[in-house]
């Protein structure tokens, strides 16, 4: 993947952050990220957008500036934010995507390892990403998660309405059809058919009052993972589909989990 790099900056933004405008290998699709190296050191957090956002949203809207990239930067965290063809759900052409851009970071960068941090669509996508390549990832934070992409997208057909439709459509868009008309695609991003591969560091947590992507995603995975001693999940009572972004304390444990594994020496 080639990468074309340019000076960005927002009204509001940290600094720091560039721009990196890249043609995909999959399909020739034009696409960017934004990047900020960290002042010393190889820790990446990756942070996947969600539904109806792009790749600024980490600079964009305040709750997640304020408290997560601070926080990122005050841990010296490299942050890479891809737009990532808008709402796709992590399909297949995203991942191979993602992959391409982290080989990117490592070699312009000197990354070594990826936390892959977000909620919602985005947490839906560090999943399927963890599990298709569980080789690129040390640590995944996924908040209010799809965990089957599949079956999600039967329940947003089967609850119609609000924001519901448009997600269940890019799904459909993303993926080339329905699960009944193309079922590997969705079969081989199944974090819950593939939940054996979730081997690192995980923290799941999800509202019971969601009605956006319903808590029984992020409880089916749990209950697939069987107790690993490296899972974290935290059930928010009540809640809506934004409480886990503030009231689950993933930052805390992000930064003991980095600290745990030695990442940052």
């Amino acid at each position: 993947m080639k990468i074309v790099k340019l000076p960005w900056d927002h009204a509001g933004s940290p600094g720091g952050f560039e721009k990196l405008i890249y043609t995909s290998d999959q399909d020739g699709l034009q696409d960017w990220a934004l990047a900020r190296p960290p002042e010393s050191g190889r820790v990446w957090v990756v942070h996947l957008h969600g539904h109806g956002s792009g790749g600024d949203q980490i600079c964009t809207r305040a709750d997640i500036k304020e408290h997560w990239l601070a926080r990122y930067l005050e841990l010296g965290l490299g942050v890479l934010s891809p737009n990532l063809r808008g709402n796709s759900w992590m399909c297949p052409e995203a991942v191979e995507d993602l992959r391409a851009l982290l080989e990117a970071v490592r070699r312009d960068y000197g990354a070594r390892w990826f936390c892959l941090v977000s909620g919602s669509m985005g947490g839906t996508g560090n999943l399927i990403y963890a599990t298709v390549h569980p080789e690129d990832v040390a640590v995944v934070v996924a908040l209010c998660p799809a965990t089957d992409i599949a079956s999600y997208h039967e329940w947003c057909r089967l609850n119609p309405g609000s924001i519901r439709d448009e997600i269940r459509n890019a799904i459909e868009c993303f993926y080339g059809g329905t699960p009944g008309s193309v079922a590997d695609r969705y079969l081989k991003h199944s974090a819950l058919r593939h939940a054996d591969r979730l081997t690192m560091p995980l923290f799941l947590s999800h509202a019971v009052g969601d009605e956006i992507i319903p808590v029984e995603q992020s409880r089916a995975l749990v209950r697939r993972l069987g107790g690993c001693s490296d899972t974290t999940y935290v059930e928010i009572p009540e809640g809506n589909h934004d409480s886990p972004l503030h009231g689950s304390g993933m930052l805390d444990w992000l930064a003991e989990t980095i600290g745990r594994a030695g990442l940052m020496s």
